[in-house]
């Protein structure tokens, strides 16, 4: 006869597995800054994960809404076109 795993025990549930962040291709530093609080993600109860995104989020929208700080021009300038 075949046993059951409780729902509660650690083996009834697959471990999610975590994609790797490559925070390396991020230029814009407050973007970076921003994506680091998600390495901590998979060490938090999945109930912090909401004030998590939530912080995340308006960090993205304020970095979205500043000046950038890159200098470097942008796709459009680079091949000669008007923006």
């Amino acid at each position: 006869m075949t046993e059951l795993t409780e729902p509660d025990h650690p083996t009834a549930q697959p471990a999610p597995e975590w994609p790797q962040a490559r925070g390396q291709d991020i230029r814009d530093p407050q973007v970076a800054q921003a994506t680091a609080r998600l390495f901590d993600l998979p060490g938090m109860p999945a109930a912090e994960h909401e004030a998590v995104y939530n912080v995340l989020h308006d960090e993205l929208l304020a970095a979205l809404n500043s000046e950038p700080t890159d200098s470097e021009p942008t796709g459009s300038e680079k091949a000669g076109g008007a923006a």
